[in-house]
C-alpha cells in the first residue's frame, strides 16, 4: 500500500464518519445548512447512513477488500456530486466548499483505490 493511498483514505474515512455523526446528532450547523439548501430533517438519518457506509467500505478497503473500497469511494463521489448540485440548485454558494472538499476526498480515494 502506498502512503498516499493510506493517508487520503484515512482522512476520507474520518471526515465522513465525523459528518455522519454530526448528521445523526442534528448538529446546529447541519440543521442550518440542510434548511438552507432545502433538505428536510427527516432525510438526515439516511444521509448519515450513506456517509457511514462509505467510510466503512473505505475502511474495509484498507483491510484488503479492494473492490469494496472502489465501490465505497464511487458511492461517496456520487453522493457529494449530488450535494454540490443541491447547493448550486439552491444558489447557496457561501459554503459550497464543504461538499466540494468531501467530493475531492472521495475522488482522490477512488483514484488511489483503483491505482492501488
Amino acid at each position: 500500500m502506498t502512503a498516499a493511498y493510506i493517508a487520503v483514505t484515512v482522512i476520507t474515512i474520518v471526515a465522513n464518519a465525523a459528518i455522519a455523526v454530526a448528521d445523526l446528532a442534528k448538529a446546529r450547523f447541519v440543521m442550518a445548512n440542510s434548511a438552507e439548501v432545502g433538505v428536510p430533517p427527516r432525510s438526515l438519518p439516511l444521509l448519515a447512513a450513506l456517509k457511514a457506509a462509505g467510510a466503512a467500505g473505505l475502511a474495509l478497503g484498507l483491510l484488503g477488500f479492494d473492490l469494496i473500497a472502489v465501490a465505497a469511494a464511487t458511492g461517496l463521489a456520487a453522493f457529494f456530486i449530488g450535494a454540490v448540485f443541491v447547493h448550486i440548485r439552491a444558489r447557496v454558494f457561501h459554503n459550497i466548499a464543504f461538499p466540494a472538499a468531501y467530493l475531492a476526498l472521495a475522488v482522490a480515494s477512488l483514484v488511489l483505490a483503483v491505482v492501488h
